[in-house]
């Protein structure tokens, strides 16, 4: 069912725009259809801020549970941020403490950029445990994507993530360790999914802290995990939300960076992500513009349409699949709590209020 409408949020449009269904307010008020409520804590970087909202929107939106999805971004104010993304954010995004009040069914919460040796110096890590801590009391389920993973896991269990020799970048193969868990029931056993980070929750962390590794990967390690009971926390450490130019725009990124002498090296490829063709694509852009910095002159436009014709998105429909299950059981979670609510304050002898 589809998602509402209900601010200004410009995503709504852009995927109306691209054929997904949303519903404006007005026509949702019409239909008798359960809703289900979903904060979604974003604590991406600036650059990545809109896409990675518009990532998990559609994401959600693309579900096909019995039900009207509202969606909540909302920020935490610590984190450093600039004009456009503070103005973004001011005109778009909601309050937590608005949020707290009127209540969630299930929250997301996204990665983050850091900057300090452990988690809990950054700036955003006591604002994010007060979130969790309201959340795991008052929403059915907690979904974290990368960052928040490590965040979150080191939060309940007191286990560091692991510093990785470099960057996993790239799309890898992964393997369904239990099919018949309820997030992971009928999707392909075989997948693959995107990954993009520096550190590392291995299996065997996973699996210390009493959590069930759902999906794994022998190059990219531990893609989703979660909680015993199931389904309270979701752990993520790929990224089930990349467009199929995800990796193209990080990559672009890095050799900005590059060029401009803000990193020592050239960036690799994303690893088993770009074609042969997209390969020549990028190493003659390169070399045109390292000649024209030599040169004193501006460096070409990155070549990025002509790279997006050469990448693929493999992990899209796994991805969805995956987040369908997961808010069939908050669905059903809250069903559940609605009616123990409903019968408890029902009179035995008079069940019909008559």
């Amino acid at each position: 069912m589809p998602l509402v409408a209900h601010n200004n949020l410009p995503s709504f449009q852009r995927l109306r725009d691209r054929g997904q269904e949303v519903l404006s307010a007005d026509r949702a008020q019409h239909q008798d259809i359960r809703e289900l409520h979903i904060g979604l804590l974003n604590m991406m970087p600036d650059a990545a801020l809109v896409a990675t909202e518009h990532q998990f929107i559609r994401l959600v939106g693309a579900s096909n549970q019995i039900a009207q999805f509202y969606v909540y971004p909302f920020s935490i104010p610590e984190l450093d941020r600039g004009p456009e993304a503070l103005e973004h954010i001011k005109q778009h995004y909601f309050e937590f403490s608005d949020l707290r009040e009127q209540g969630l069914d299930a929250l997301i919460i996204t990665g983050a950029n850091v900057a300090n040796p452990s988690l809990d110096q950054e700036p955003f890590w006591g604002p994010l445990i007060d979130i969790v801590h309201w959340a795991s009391e008052n929403v059915a389920s907690i979904f974290c994507s990368c960052l928040a993973t490590h965040a979150l896991v080191k939060f309940s269990h007191g286990i560091e993530r692991e510093r990785l020799p470099q960057k996993k970048w790239g799309v890898y193969g992964h393997k369904v360790r239990h099919p018949a868990h309820p997030l992971t029931w009928e999707i392909n056993t075989r997948f693959d999914a995107p990954h993009s980070r520096y550190n590392d929750i291995s299996t065997e962390q996973f699996r210390k802290a009493g959590l069930t590794v759902l999906a794994d990967s022998p190059d990219a390690g531990v893609h989703l995990a979660v909680s015993p009971d199931q389904f309270r926390i979701v752990y993520f450490q790929g990224h089930p939300e990349y467009d199929a130019i995800s990796l193209l725009k990080e990559y672009k990124r890095e050799v900005v960076r590059f060029l401009k002498g803000e990193r020592d090296s050239e960036p690799r490829y994303p690893e088993n992500y770009f074609s042969e063709e997209a390969q020549i694509i990028a190493s003659t852009y390169l070399q045109k513009a390292l000649d024209a910095k030599a040169n004193g002159d501006a460096p070409p436009e990155f070549p990025e349409r002509e790279l997006q014709a050469c990448v693929d998105n493999t992990w899209g429909d796994t991805g969805k699949a995956i987040v369908n299950n997961w808010l069939g059981l908050v669905y059903q979670h809250t069903n559940m709590d609605r009616r123990k609510q409903f019968m408890e304050g029902v009179d035995p002898e008079n069940p019909l209020g008559l």
